[in-house]
């Protein structure tokens, strides 16, 4: 952890947990883009996906005192939905298999008020509940609303009353403004503070102490029993995508929660069999992912690799100004510091590639990708982005060559195929 804080890898905060003993807690870097501040284990984050956790437990917690169930129409709470709030039930929510109107689409940013004109002007469900998956935070908002609806109390009300106050999570709050007391800003490589926007309402931000009691309480049956534990783990609609709590690995009884809002990112690794659990929050996107891993690795005494510096990292602002000059220092680094870079990470590459196709610089983004596709030749992903990147520019036949290589390669979950049919229909027409 200090070599991926001293290399620019990780700033935030690490617990790991064996049976209910802390192994290993330190806090790495600072509170914001300012950097005046260092972070201490009481600093509170934004843990993006994480926190719809509270609200599908507080679900479970109805279920279980027999104020609801899970096989309720929500057209039974009158939320003033259209009709297709009759089939459309509890459980097709917690599991994202609801099918309803999106209320995210791109960049827009909306609150509460705009998610509900979304959902109550719609009459189309974007598929039939249960036939499907689509994680979107109009499942999230409808939780919440219904979980209102049932206690007649607000979601923070209940959650406070029935999951903060019984934990003693005492630094958990909801929604911190700038300037609250421990609160953390996330900023990004070039220390340039992340945007501070509304959303939908209901976003609790803890710290790392009290993630942890959330997750022991949740493994413990202190908040929910076994059996409901079970239910919001498992997605019996979407196995492989995972439930209201992550991704749920039976066979190694791991599961597994990340979540990113700006460049906010935490994940955990709650691994019930071992009875070992790994928490990550950053306010610094980074490796948060990966590092999680490793310290799980760790844990489990297997093999592992202390992180190496990051490619993209050391050639992204050279590649906004020149290039040429990215490319050449690219060889250079690979001939005197291979083992020091991580060279053999095709994603350090393609993160690069999509950062300049995001400011617009097309070429350079083609240049990038290209040399990536020489470095990797057999990766499908690396093939499937140089072909976006040529659809980008309108290079059609380049696109379809290279959507074509990364089919042939193993494909990219129908991602290449869906384009090629994208571009026939523009050639044609």
């Amino acid at each position: 952890m200090t070599k991926s804080y001293e290399r620019g890898l990780f700033n935030g905060n690490v617990l790991v947990v064996k049976n209910n003993s802390v192994v290993y807690q330190k806090s790495f870097g600072f509170t914001n883009e300012t950097k005046q501040a260092h972070l201490t284990d009481k600093s509170i984050f934004n843990t993006g996906s994480i926190a719809k956790e509270f609200n599908a437990v507080s679900i479970m917690i109805l279920v279980e005192r027999g104020l609801l169930t899970l096989d309720d129409p929500i057209s039974k709470f009158d939320l003033g939905l259209p009709k297709w709030s009759e089939k459309v039930t509890i459980r097709h929510l917690i599991n994202y298999a609801s099918g309803i109107p999106r209320i995210e689409s791109g960049l827009t940013i909306i609150n509460d008020e705009d998610a509900w004109n979304i959902l109550r002007n719609n009459d189309t469900l974007l598929f039939e509940p249960g036939t499907g998956y689509r994680y979107d935070n109009g499942n999230v908002f409808l939780q919440r609303r219904i979980i209102e609806k049932v206690t007649g109390k607000t979601f923070e009300e209940f959650v406070t009353e029935n999951i903060i106050k019984p934990l003693k999570m005492t630094h958990s709050v909801f929604e911190p403004q700038l300037g609250y007391n421990n609160r953390t800003s996330c900023y990004d490589m070039d220390n340039l503070r992340c945007p501070e926007l509304k959303f939908i309402s209901g976003w609790l931000w803890v710290d790392i102490n009290d993630m942890y009691k959330w997750i022991h309480a949740l493994n413990t049956n202190r908040l929910i029993s076994k059996e409901s534990l079970t239910t919001l783990l498992t997605n019996p609609y979407a196995k492989d995508q995972g439930g209201s709590l992550g991704t749920y690995f039976e066979n190694e009884g791991l599961n597994r929660h990340n979540g990113i809002s700006y460049k906010f990112e935490s994940i955990y690794l709650n691994d019930i069999k071992n009875d070992v659990v790994v928490i990550l929050l950053s306010n610094n996107l980074n490796k948060v992912w990966s590092l999680g891993h490793t310290i799980h690795d760790i844990m489990l005494g297997k093999a592992f690799e202390i992180p190496k510096r990051s490619v993209y990292q050391v050639l992204r602002k050279e590649a906004q100004t020149d290039i040429n000059k990215a490319i050449e220092n690219y060889y250079q680094l690979k001939k005197t510091s291979e083992k020091e870079y991580s060279f053999e990470n095709p994603s350090e590459l393609n993160t690069l590639g999509y950062e300049l196709l995001r400011a617009g610089k097309i070429n350079e983004s083609i240049t990038i990708f290209k040399l990536a596709t020489k470095e990797f030749p057999k990766n499908a992903n690396i093939s499937d982005s140089l072909g976006e990147a040529y659809f980008t520019n309108k290079q059609y036949d380049l696109a379809l060559e290279y959507y074509n290589k990364a089919i042939s390669l193993g494909g990219t979950n129908g991602n290449a195929e869906k384009m090629i049919e994208k571009i026939k229909f523009l050639i044609k027409n």
